[in-house]
């Protein structure tokens, strides 16, 4: 139902037609009398009114709510909103005498040069320095740095922040002198937004009652925000022919994702997969693009400069392209000058030491390797 909304100056001119429409004689509705100044309470009352029912129209619509109101729309259906994710990364811890051991334990913290963003330290056992006793990372005696992951303390996309912006210690660590990030953090994802929302739950609706291609990429997409998957009909794990059995590759973004989020997938997936199918998760192959090029820079611009802001560039463009797709050999250039306006030529492109397109399988994802700009 359309509701016929007025404005201020409407609502007065239909109250004094009516009004003066119920009177023999001729009123005084000039401004500044009183029979006007009624007429203009009443109609701001009137306002007020009409803008409280589009509230309660809007918040009775999936479509045209908002925020928590969204949110508990989705709840009677059993559809929650995909949290935020914190942004992750590297830093180096550094020391200027390496003289005596140190110790860099789970919980410490470090902030970007404006304090704006603050990131924690994780354990990962996989990092040569860990200790599981101590429950930290250990600066031996003659090292003078450790590099070490750590986390945003507030999930979200600002958590993004690029290389050499994590300078300051946020607690005080005995033995450490400074800290710095030498690349960006990233993955950090704000909550799902109202239109992403709106969009799983109609592919929800669909498919609840189906066991297709659909339903399982839905599955998928539920899990958490920033999954690409790919469902290949058929095949086995090796590409080869297999009647009743299908594939799914998932990425992250990473190109390696973690065995906890395989296991995930495999869970979602069970649960809506067609009876009698069997099926694999498997992690996409990694096709490493290792691009080489030179660039000519304006007159007053510093190529010194320009070079880590276009490699840069490329790194990110080359991360953000989808299982199965092709990264063309010609498209580095145009990246390139797209860095920076600075850029007035771009000379002796090589990828894989080639003047090729790198073509991935099915299942394969291209990720950067090594990216020099000359």
């Amino acid at each position: 139902m359309n509701l016929p909304l007025q404005t201020f100056t409407a609502l007065i001119q239909t109250s004094a037609t009516a009004l003066q429409g119920a009177c023999a004689q001729l009123l005084d509705l000039t401004v500044g009398s009183v029979l006007r100044a009624v007429l203009e309470a009443n109609a701001s009352i009137a306002l007020w009114i009409q803008w409280l029912i589009v509230l309660v129209l809007g918040t009775t619509r999936a479509a045209t709510s908002s925020g928590p109101d969204l949110d508990t729309w989705m709840a009677d259906y059993g559809l929650s909103r995909l949290p935020a994710a914190p942004a992750e990364g590297i830093v180096t811890f550094e020391r200027f005498t390496p003289g005596g051991s140190a110790l860099i334990p789970v919980g410490a913290l470090v902030r970007t040069a404006d304090a704006s963003q603050s990131f924690v330290v994780v354990a990962s056992s996989s990092n040569p320095a860990w200790n599981e006793a101590l429950n930290g990372f250990v600066l031996a005696v003659g090292i003078a740095s450790v590099d070490v992951p750590a986390q945003a303390v507030i999930p979200g996309g600002a958590g993004n922040v690029q290389a050499g912006t994590v300078t300051l210690l946020g607690s005080a660590i005995p033995g450490v002198d400074t800290v710095i990030n030498a690349a960006p953090f990233t993955g950090g994802l704000d909550p799902e937004s109202d239109a992403a929302l709106r969009a799983r739950f109609a592919n929800y609706v669909a498919t609840r009652s189906e066991a297709t291609t659909a339903a399982v990429e839905y599955a998928i997409s539920s899990i958490q925000q920033g999954l690409a998957a790919v469902v290949a009909e058929n095949v086995d794990a090796q590409g080869n022919y297999r009647p009743g059995n299908f594939v799914v590759v998932v990425d992250d973004g990473t190109g390696s994702p973690p065995s906890s989020l395989l296991s995930a997938c495999n869970t979602a997936v069970n649960a809506v997969r067609p009876i009698g199918s069997t099926y694999s998760i498997l992690p996409p192959t990694i096709f490493t693009a290792n691009v080489s090029l030179t660039i000519t820079v304006a007159a007053g611009a510093t190529k010194t400069m320009l070079q880590p802001v276009v490699a840069a560039a490329l790194i990110s463009y080359i991360d953000s392209l989808p299982i199965g797709t092709p990264l063309a050999y010609t498209r580095l250039a145009q990246i390139a000058y797209s860095a920076s306006a600075s850029v007035m030529n771009v000379s002796s492109v090589v990828l894989n030491s080639s003047n090729v397109d790198l073509v991935p399988n099915w299942s394969g994802v291209v990720k950067a390797g090594a990216v020099a700009v000359n």
